[in-house]
C-alpha cells in the first residue's frame, strides 16, 4: 500500500511533489499505534498541499489518488475545499477528475459547491463535450432548491446540445431536478417530449428512464416515437434496452388487443350451465372472430427477438417478460431456451431467473419441459437455488416424467443440506397430491424415511404424511400406528404435534393406542413445546368425547396442568375445552355439540406452489421478487377490449419530403413523355427478368442483414410496412405478377427520361412513380423493399443507372454513407433527396449496362453426392453447370447424375425430407419412376443458398430406402458472370472501398502470370466474367452474387518481379474473404 501511495514522487518534473512525499513519509514513520492512526490525517494534509501547488503534475497526481480513495470506498469529503478551488483549472485532465469528485460530494457539501456555481455555469459553454456534461452532472448534484431555475435553464440548453453525450446527461439531470422540485413537472415534460424525438441511440435509454420517473402515464408522448424506439432498440446500450423494453411492454398492454383470445376461447369451450343456446351461439361467434395482430405489435415482438441472445442477463430477462406479457402464447416458447442459458451465470442471476421460471412454469408447463434436466440440482448450488429448482421440478412434474423425478428426489433426501432435504420431502408430498397415480408410492417412500437416522428428515416426513393421510385416512391405520411408536424418539415439536393431531383425528380407528399415547404425553406435558401442549389438550378432549371410560381422569389431569401453564394461549384453550366437554350447570348450549365441533370432518390441505399468486406482478420486477408491491412499481394494465386508433403512431412523411426538395426545382410534369418508348421495347425482357429476380430475392427473407439494425433502415421499414400492410394485403397477392411487369416498364421509362431530361424532371417522376407503386405492396414486400430503399439512399454516385421505382422516405439522411454499395439488378434509383447533393454533376451521360454474360468454358468438376456402397447400389454425383437457373433467378443451378450399379431396377427415386438452414430454398426434381440396371439419368435442381456456403442437407429416397446427403457449394459457384466496361468497373470499385475491399499479395513464377494462365486459374475457381483491360499488368473480372445480386469485382495486378496483388471488392465481405482464400493458393502454385 505504501509503495502505491507515494508513487507520485517518482515522476519526473514533480520536484515539489517529491519533497512533499518525503515529508509525508517522515511523519508517518513514528513507531507504535499513534503512527498508524495518524497516517490518514497526514496523508490528507499531504494531498491538500499538493492541490495548492503551482504545478499541474502534482495536482493531477493528487486528484488521481483522491479518486482512487473514492473508488475504494474511503471518505475524502474533508478535501472538498481544496479540490473545489481547482474547478477552474486550465488543465483538462485535472478538470475532469475534479468534476468526478464534485459529483460524488456536491450533495454533502452544498454550501461550498454553491460558491463555485458560476464556474459550473461557464463550463456549460466549454467546447469540450465531456466538460459540459460533467458540469451539468455537478450542477444537478447540488440539491438546493434555490438553484432550481439555474438547473432548469442548464437542462434546456443541454437538451439542444449538438453532442448526444451532453443530451444524455440532460436526460439524467431531469430525474434529479424532478425529485428536488416536483412542481417543475410540466416544463420537464416539454424537454422529455423534445428528447424523445432524438434519433441518437445514446440518448434513447436515458430519456425513457426520465419519462418513466416523471410522467409514466403520458402515453401520448410515446405514440409518434413508438416505431423509432422499436427500431433503435438493438443499438441502444444494454441498460437503456432494459428500461425501453419495460416501458414498451406497458405501452403495448394499453394500445393493442390481447393476442391470447383465440387460445382462451379454446380452453373454456364448455357451455355455461345457465346459458341459453342463443347466448352460447353469440359467445362462439365472438370467439370465431379472427384475430389479426396490429403491425406495430408485431414490430415490437420482432425487433426484441434478437436481444434474447444478449450477453446481459437483464436484457434477456426484460425480453422474456415482454414475450410473456404481450406475445401470442404460441410464440412465447422461444424465451425458454434463453432463460435456461442464463442459469450458467452467477448465483444472483440464477436466483432471479429461477424465480421467474417458477412463476411461468405454473401456467405453461410445456415451455420448460424440454429443459427438465437443466433444473436438476447440483451439489455446488447454494440452498436458495436448490429450493427454487425443486419448485420448478414440482411444477413440471407429470405422469410421463414423475418416475424419473422421484428417483432424483430420493438422492436429494440424502443431502447434507438439511433445509434442502426437508424441502425435497415437501416436494414429494406435493407431487403425491398433484399426480394421483403416484400417491401410494410417495406415501410408502415417506414411511420408509421415518426410520431415517436424521431427525429433521423424519420430522418433515411426519408433517407431509399427516397432510397426505388427511386426503384418504380410512386406508392407512397401520401408518398411524407406526407413527405413534415414533413419539418416543422424535423430539421436533412440529412432528410431535402432527402425530398427536393424526391420532386425535383417527382415535376411533386406533382405540387401543390413543389412550396410551395420551398417558405418555401427560407425563411429559410440562416439558413439551407450546405447539405440542395444544395438541395434547386436543387429543385429551377428543378421547374424552369418544372413550370417556378410559380417559376421563387422564383428561381432567391434563386440563388441570394446562390451567396453570405459563403460556396464556394454553390457559385459554384449557378453559375453553373444559367448559365445552365437561358438562355442568353453567355450561351453555354449545356443550351438546362438543363432539360435532371437535370431530368434524376437516378439509384436506391444499398443497400449492408459493409462486402461484405472483403472476399478477410484472415478471422481472422487484415487486415480483419480493411478492409485494415495491415503491415506484407501475402495474400492467389489462388488455383493451377494442384497440385504440393505430393512426396516432403514424409519422408524417410527405411534408418532410417537400422540405428536402432543392430550392427552385419545383416539380414539373413532362407532357412529351410517352407511355412506351423504343428503349423500353428493346430492354423489356432483361428488365422484366431482373425485376422478378429482385422481388423473389426480397421475399426469400433474411437475405442481407448487414444494414438491418441501423436506425434509418429499421425506421423506414416500420413506417412503410405498417401503413401499407393492413389495407393492401389482398391486392398485393392478386397483382404480384402484373406488378413485376409494370415496374419494369416504369424502369425503362425512367431510363429514357433520365437521358433526355434534367435532374428536376427525374426527381418528380421518381417521386410520382414511387407513390403510385407503394399502394399495392404486402407486408413482406414493403419490409424487404424498404431495406433496399435505405441502401439506395446511400448510393451517392449511382445517378447513371436504370432507376427503380420505390417508395422513398426522406427522414433518414443523417447517417448518409456513400461507402456501402449493394447492387440489385436492375440497379436502384436515386432517391429524390439525393438530387440536392448531386447538383452540378452531369446526369445526361449514357447509362452503364450491367448484364449477366455467358460463362467462360471450364472443365466440369463433379462431386460425390451418394457413394454406391452407401446407397446400396445407387450412386449419385452432382456438378454446377454455371447457367442461370430456370427454377428461380436467385437459385444456383445444380445437376445430379444418378447411376444404378445394381442388377435390379431402382424405383421411385425422389427427394425426401429437407433440412435446410433458415432462408434457404430448394426446387427438387420430379420423382423418377424407375432406373434400369446399369442405367444413368441426369436431373436438374435449383437451390437458393442465400449467398452463403452453408450445406443443403436432404434425403435422397428410393421406394425402399432413404439416404441422407449434402450439397455444399464452392464459393465460386454462388456467382454469375457480369459483362461491364473498364470504366464502369473502376467506378464501381471506387465505391466499394474500405471495409468492402480485401486484398493479398501473391508470389509465383513469372510464367504463371501470363494472361491466359491467370484467366484459366480464376475462372476455374469462380464463375466470373472477364472485363476488358487497357493495361497488360492488370486483369479484371466481374460477377454478381446469385441471391442478392451484389457485385463481386476481382482484380489481379502484376507487380515487379514475381509478385502480384489480388484485390476483391464486394459488399458481401464474407463471400469476398472466402473467395480470396480460394484464389490465393491457386494463383500461387505452378
Amino acid at each position: 500500500m505504501s509503495s502505491n501511495s507515494f508513487a507520485y514522487s517518482e515522476q519526473s518534473g514533480g520536484g515539489e511533489a517529491t519533497e512533499l512525499g518525503q515529508e509525508a513519509t517522515s511523519t508517518i514513520s513514528p513507531s507504535g499505534a499513534f503512527g498508524l492512526f495518524s497516517s490518514d490525517m497526514k496523508k490528507n494534509e499531504d494531498l491538500k498541499q499538493m492541490l495548492e501547488s503551482n504545478k499541474d503534475s502534482a495536482k493531477l497526481d493528487a486528484m488521481k489518488r483522491i479518486v482512487g480513495m473514492i473508488a475504494k470506498g474511503k471518505n475524502a469529503s474533508e478535501l472538498f475545499p481544496a479540490v473545489v478551488k481547482n474547478v477552474a483549472s486550465k488543465n483538462i485532465e485535472i478538470k475532469k477528475l475534479v468534476y468526478v469528485y464534485l459529483v460524488r460530494y456536491a450533495e454533502e457539501q452544498q454550501d461550498l459547491a454553491l460558491l463555485s456555481i458560476s464556474t459550473f455555469q461557464r463550463a456549460l459553454k466549454d467546447p469540450n463535450q465531456l466538460i459540459r456534461a460533467s458540469a451539468l452532472r455537478v450542477l444537478s448534484s447540488i440539491r438546493v432548491p434555490i438553484i432550481v431555475p439555474i438547473m432548469m435553464l442548464a437542462i434546456k440548453e443541454a437538451s439542444a446540445d449538438l453532442s448526444p453525450y451532453v443530451r444524455k446527461n440532460a436526460a439524467h439531470a431531469i430525474q434529479k431536478l424532478y425529485s428536488l422540485d416536483p412542481e417543475q413537472k410540466e416544463m420537464l415534460i416539454e424537454i422529455i417530449e423534445k428528447l424523445l424525438k432524438d434519433k441518437s441511440t445514446l440518448v434513447a435509454g436515458s430519456v425513457v428512464m426520465a419519462f418513466e420517473e416523471v410522467c409514466p402515464d403520458r402515453i401520448d408522448l410515446i405514440h409518434k416515437n413508438y416505431r423509432k424506439l422499436c427500431n433503435l432498440l438493438v443499438d441502444v446500450e444494454e441498460w437503456g434496452q432494459v428500461v425501453i423494453i419495460h416501458m414498451l411492454t406497458r405501452y403495448a398492454r394499453t394500445q393493442f388487443v390481447s393476442p391470447w383470445k383465440e387460445g382462451d376461447g379454446l380452453e373454456d369451450n364448455e357451455k355455461d350451465f345457465y346459458d341459453s343456446d342463443e347466448e352460447q351461439k353469440e359467445k362462439t361467434d365472438k370467439r370465431k372472430k379472427p384475430y389479426t395482430m396490429d403491425p406495430d405489435h408485431r414490430l415490437l415482438i420482432r425487433n426484441t427477438k434478437p436481444l434474447l441472445q444478449s450477453r446481459n442477463a437483464a436484457v434477456v430477462m426484460a425480453v422474456a417478460q415482454l414475450y410473456w406479457h404481450i406475445a401470442p402464447k404460441s410464440e412465447a416458447g422461444i424465451i425458454s431456451k434463453s432463460l435456461v442459458r442464463l442459469l450458467r451465470s452467477n448465483r444472483e442471476v440464477q436466483y432471479i431467473v429461477l424465480q421467474n421460471i417458477a412463476t411461468m412454469s405454473i401456467q405453461r408447463k410445456g415451455m420448460f419441459e424440454p429443459y427438465l434436466k437443466s433444473f436438476y440440482v447440483r451439489s455446488t448450488d447454494p440452498t436458495m437455488i436448490k429450493i427454487l429448482k425443486l419448485e420448478i421440478l414440482t411444477n413440471l412434474a407429470n405422469e410421463a416424467n414423475i418416475s424419473t423425478l422421484l428417483r432424483e428426489f430420493q438422492t436429494y433426501v440424502k443431502s447434507q443440506d438439511k433445509q434442502f432435504a426437508a424441502a425435497t420431502i415437501q416436494t414429494i408430498g406435493r407431487c403425491a397430491t398433484n399426480i394421483s397415480e403416484v400417491t401410494d408410492t410417495c406415501l410408502t417412500g415417506l414411511v420408509c424415511l421415518l426410520s431415517n437416522r436424521d431427525e429433521i428428515v423424519v420430522a418433515e416426513s411426519v408433517v407431509v404424511i399427516k397432510k397426505l393421510l388427511q386426503m384418504q385416512p380410512v386406508q392407512h391405520g397401520e401408518i398411524i400406528k407406526h407413527m405413534a411408536k415414533l413419539l418416543d424418539s422424535i423430539t421436533v415439536p412440529v412432528a410431535r404435534a402432527s402425530i398427536l393431531w393424526l391420532i386425535g383425528e383417527n382415535c376411533e380407528r386406533v382405540p387401543k393406542i390413543a389412550p396410551d399415547v395420551l398417558r405418555k404425553t401427560a407425563k411429559s406435558f410440562t416439558g413439551e413445546d407450546d405447539l405440542v401442549k395444544l395438541q395434547i389438550l386436543n387429543l385429551g378432549a377428543k378421547l374424552y368425547l369418544t372413550n370417556s371410560k378410559q380417559t376421563k381422569l387422564l383428561t381432567q389431569y391434563i386440563l388441570n396442568l394446562g390451567k396453570y401453564d405459563q403460556n396464556y394461549d394454553i390457559r385459554d384453550r384449557t378453559r375453553f375445552i373444559r367448559q365445552l366437554i365437561v358438562p355442568n350447570e353453567k355450561s351453555g348450549a354449545l356443550s351438546k355439540y362438543a363432539k360435532k365441533i371437535f370431530l368434524a370432518q376437516k378439509p384436506a390441505p391444499l398443497l400449492e406452489s408459493p409462486f402461484k399468486g405472483r403472476d399478477h406482478y410484472q415478471l422481472g420486477t422487484l415487486s415480483h421478487t419480493l411478492n409485494t408491491k415495491a415503491t415506484g412499481y407501475l402495474e400492467l394494465s389489462n388488455w383493451p377490449e377494442v384497440a385504440p386508433d393505430p393512426s396516432v403512431r403514424n409519422v408524417e412523411v410527405i411534408e418532410l419530403a417537400k422540405e428536402w426538395t432543392p430550392a427552385g426545382k419545383a416539380k414539373k410534369e413532362n407532357p412529351d413523355k410517352k407511355f412506351y418508348s423504343e428503349s423500353a421495347e428493346e430492354e423489356e425482357d432483361s428488365s422484366e427478368s431482373s425485376s422478378d429476380e429482385s422481388e423473389s430475392g426480397s421475399e426469400s427473407g433474411e437475405q442481407d442483414e448487414e444494414g438491418d439494425s441501423s436506425e434509418d433502415s429499421s425506421e423506414r421499414e416500420s413506417e412503410s410496412g405498417s401503413e401499407s400492410e393492413a389495407e393492401n394485403k389482398r391486392a398485393a397477392k392478386k397483382n404480384s405478377k402484373t406488378k413485376g411487369k409494370s415496374d419494369s416498364e416504369d424502369v425503362d421509362k425512367e431510363n429514357e427520361n433520365s437521358k433526355t431530361s434534367d435532374s428536376s424532371n427525374a426527381e418528380s417522376s421518381s417521386i410520382e412513380d414511387s407513390s403510385s407503386d407503394s399502394e399495392s405492396e404486402s407486408e413482406s414486400e414493403s419490409e424487404s423493399e424498404s431495406r433496399k430503399v435505405t441502401k439506395e439512399k446511400e448510393n451517392k454516385t449511382k445517378q447513371d443507372r436504370n432507376p427503380l421505382t420505390k417508395d422513398v422516405s426522406l427522414l433518414d439522411l443523417d447517417d448518409f454513407n456513400p461507402a456501402s454499395t449493394p447492387v440489385v439488378l436492375p440497379t436502384p434509383a436515386l432517391s429524390p433527396s439525393l438530387i440536392a447533393d448531386l447538383e452540378g454533376l452531369n446526369l445526361s451521360a449514357s447509362s452503364s449496362v450491367i448484364s449477366v454474360s455467358t460463362p467462360v468454358f471450364v472443365p466440369v468438376k463433379t462431386h460425390v453426392l451418394l457413394h454406391r456402397m452407401s446407397g446400396k447400389g445407387l450412386a449419385a454425383h452432382y456438378f454446377f453447370p454455371r447457367q442461370p437457373c430456370s427454377f428461380g433467378d436467385n437459385m444456383v443451378s445444380v445437376q445430379i447424375t444418378l447411376n444404378n450399379t445394381t442388377d435390379w431396377q431402382v424405383e421411385n427415386i425422389h427427394i425426401g425430407e429437407k433440412k435446410l438452414p433458415v432462408g434457404m430454398q430448394m426446387h427438387v426434381f420430379n420423382p423418377i419412376e424407375s432406373l434400369e440396371p446399369e442405367g444413368s439419368i441426369t436431373v436438374s435442381m435449383g437451390i437458393d443458398f442465400c449467398d452463403s456456403t452453408q450445406t443443403a442437407s436432404f434425403q435422397l429416397c428410393t421406394k425402399d430406402d432413404c439416404f441422407s446427403v449434402n450439397i455444399q457449394p464452392p464459393v465460386g459457384e454462388l456467382l454469375l458472370p457480369v459483362a461491364m466496361s473498364e470504366k464502369d468497373f473502376k467506378k464501381e470499385q471506387g465505391m466499394l472501398t474500405g471495409m468492402n475491399e480485401t486484398s493479398t499479395v501473391i508470389i509465383a513464377a513469372p510464367q504463371n502470370f501470363t494472361s491466359s494462365v491467370i484467366l484459366q486459374k480464376v475462372v476455374n475457381v469462380a464463375n466470373v466474367g472477364v472485363v476488358p483491360s487497357g493495361q497488360d499488368n492488370i486483369h479484371r473480372f466481374a460477377a454478381k452474387t446469385v441471391h442478392s445480386g451484389s457485385l463481386m469485382l476481382v482484380t489481379v495486378e502484376l507487380k515487379e518481379g514475381s509478385t502480384a496483388q489480388l484485390i476483391i471488392n464486394t459488399e458481401k465481405t464474407v463471400i469476398g474473404s472466402l473467395l480470396l482464400r480460394e484464389l490465393k493458393p491457386v494463383l500461387s502454385q505452378g
